[in-house]
């Protein structure tokens, strides 16, 4: 008797620790929301560029509008993971689609509805917070394929579904029939439950993905219900677009978020006796068919709601450093223009009307201004915020070849490599109407005499497509060939006795006069007779437009 007192005591014990232990999980995670904000990102082990591009179901560069090499060559996935504030795989996959492939016909709308959504979760901090909190109880995933599923892109693996059905009613229909049957029906029965225990084993691991994937969905179905009855800026179009998918929330337990607790196994096999996660899979899959554009546009709803939520964050944290930018009918014009990646970044303005020659030192900040200028270019036409106390500019496709390296792979030199590089720009310069063509140190990968002429004639050429370039050179012959082509600016540095070579990475017009690699070859303890006949050399030719031959 004792016993049997006891045992109900234990079961709600165990009950009442596990109720405690999702209340302290989720405190946990409301504080963690409150503590992010107002910080950069740090924790993104779940958001690696690879899981992001296979995700998104867009490993086709064509499906880019920013190519691989101008990502690449801004660092723009360092960018993204500073922006990154989302706690779903749909806030990630979005604010990163937002990224690489804005189109400048429908950013007017857009960014409309983006400011209505940002300006709400401003002006409601706690609704902010419940949001950002939905969210990541759905978490992220590695590697999830849910938009392929909604793309119809992914065949479904069950084409048996009616086969399932039976096979999951079958140990119902023996244990029934054991009623008039007797021992046979029950036979059939518990022979049917360890048939499809076992077979739901042996399929699981060969379907992890789908099953996972699909759990995903109906669980972001889920959530869309549930922020649908709060009063957001997108309430009508979510409550409209979750109209023919609720019916799918009768699926949700079959989906559910594996926690590994022993409850969650025991339900798992219960449910796997009678192959409960295969019909699930089967009926939701249909159903997520016949209503796929409802589906799609549920996701690109949620995705919008965690893409306003991280650029408000980003906002937050530059406090009087950003702005929205201004479109107008010709380049780039701004004030106090950063770069994002840098802790202490010195601001500098921007005149960008026709194109732009960046002389200066080694080290003196010519490619991180370029980098800063490109980079914010970006993020107006795509998040709508400029990292500048104003900033306006023409609408434009964004190219750069900065970044170029040889490939051993393929057995390019680097100046082969940066040929293709350039290449496709100009490739891309002849398909679009207009582009900001961003270079650093164009053709160093050859002789002086021909990167001269083949530079100065790229540029010229760039010019009369009514494209604009910026171009970071070391080379002093180009401002002098193209004085009537193009703008000068430049960087410089301070040498003292004392303090040796100090830069101030400010912008000034005009084109550079000093030199200091001679300079830092000194300050890196190289022998005198070096330093001493590197001077002698420059110096006779300034003097005399030729290099000295020495005996």
């Amino acid at each position: 008797m004792r016993e049997a007192f006891f045992i109900p005591l234990i079961v709600i014990a165990i009950i009442s620790l596990m109720i405690i232990f999702e209340m302290n999980n989720r405190f946990k995670l409301r504080q963690q929301i409150k503590n992010d904000w107002g910080k950069f990102p740090t924790n993104q082990r779940k958001d690696s560029e690879k899981s992001l591009r296979a995700a998104s179901f867009l490993n086709d560069e064509a499906n880019f509008i920013v190519d691989d090499l101008t990502w690449y060559d801004l660092n723009l996935f360092d960018v993204f993971q500073r922006i990154n504030l989302t706690y779903s795989s749909i806030g990630s996959e979005s604010l990163y689609q937002t990224l690489r492939s804005y189109s400048l016909e429908t950013n007017t709308t857009h960014h409309e509805k983006l400011e209505e959504l940002i300006t709400f979760f401003n002006e409601n901090p706690l609704e902010r917070e419940v949001v950002s909190y939905q969210f990541a109880r759905l978490g992220k995933k590695d590697f999830n394929y849910a938009k392929a599923y909604l793309e119809q892109q992914v065949t479904s693996p069950f084409n048996h579904h009616y086969l399932f059905v039976f096979l999951g009613l079958l140990p119902l229909l023996g244990f029934f029939s054991a009623i008039f049957v007797g021992p046979l029906g029950l036979f059939v029965g518990i022979g049917a439950l360890c048939f499809n225990t076992i077979f739901y084993l042996v399929k699981k691991g060969k379907l992890e993905t789908e099953l996972a994937t699909m759990s995903y969905l109906v669980q972001g179905i889920s959530l869309s219900v549930i922020l649908s009855k709060k009063e957001l800026p997108i309430k009508k179009e979510l409550k409209e677009a979750t109209h023919s998918l609720k019916s799918l929330l009768k699926f949700a337990s079959s989906f559910r978020v594996k926690t590994g607790s022993e409850t969650e196994i025991m339900f798992e096999m219960l449910s796997a006796s009678f192959l409960i996660p295969f019909i699930s899979y089967g009926t939701v899959s249909r159903k997520l068919k016949n209503n796929a554009t409802e589906a799609k546009e549920v996701w690109h709803l949620l995705g919008n709601l965690e893409v306003a939520i991280a650029i408000l964050n980003l906002r937050q944290i530059y406090g009087n450093n950003w702005c929205l930018p201004r479109f107008s009918s010709s380049g780039v014009t701004g004030e106090n223009v950063i770069h994002p990646l840098l802790n202490e970044p010195v601001p500098n303005p921007v005149d960008w009307k026709q194109s732009t020659l960046v002389t200066g030192s080694n080290a003196s900040g010519k490619s991180t201004y370029v980098k800063s200028v490109a980079i914010n270019c970006l993020l107006a036409q795509t998040i709508h915020t400029c990292l500048a106390t104003s900033f306006s500019l023409r609408p434009g496709y964004v190219l750069s070849s900065m970044g170029v390296e040889d490939n051993i792979i393929e057995g390019d030199s680097y100046f082969i490599a940066e040929l293709k590089s350039l290449k496709r720009l100009v490739e891309q310069v002849k398909k679009h109407d207009f582009c900001y063509c961003f270079v650093d140190e164009i053709l160093k990968g050859t002789n002086t005499i021909e990167r001269i002429s083949a530079s100065s004639s790229m540029i010229r050429w760039l010019t009369k497509q009514n494209q604009l370039a910026f171009v970071a050179t070391h080379d002093i012959e180009l401002p002098q060939i193209l004085a009537k082509e193009c703008e000068n600016i430049h960087f410089e540095e301070t040498v003292s006795e004392t303090e040796g070579i100090s830069f101030d990475y400010q912008v000034k017009d005009g084109v550079a006069t000093s030199r200091n690699a001679i300079k830092l070859i000194e300050t890196m303890g190289f022998p005198n007779e070096i330093i001493k006949n590197s001077f002698e050399e420059a110096a006779y030719f300034d003097q005399n437009g030729a290099w000295c031959s020495k005996k």
